[in-house]
């Protein structure tokens, strides 16, 4: 059971799965096309975002460290929550990174 909102066009432009939110949204089956389309639609564009969020973090993280390499700004002048993940992001790179420099099946680094 599911229910979607169309715009002028008879284009789909909201939908929820669980409740009717007001007069305007359709009853549709959870098999009709043109719901499953239109969430096939909103996962890719989703998933592009998040893409898109994964490199902009990397760019934040650098510039960060750019500007306290040039004694810019202090890292200690960051919140403690964004001190707090940067050392976690940073451990883990660094972990990944060294863990690609052993072979585990031959041992040789």
């Amino acid at each position: 059971m599911a229910y979607i909102l169309k715009n002028a066009k008879g284009g789909i432009i909201a939908a929820s799965a669980t409740e009717n939110l007001g007069q305007d949204w359709l009853f549709v089956e959870n098999d009709a096309k043109e719901y499953l389309d239109f969430l096939e639609q909103a996962l890719t564009e989703g998933d592009a975002f998040r893409e898109s969020d994964i490199h902009l973090a990397r760019v934040l993280e650098d510039l960060i460290a750019l500007l306290v390499a040039r004694n810019t700004i202090r890292f200690t002048d960051l919140p403690q929550a964004a001190q707090k993940r940067l050392n976690e992001r940073q451990s883990m790179r660094q972990k990944t990174q060294l863990s690609g420099l052993l072979d585990e099946t031959t041992g040789i680094i």
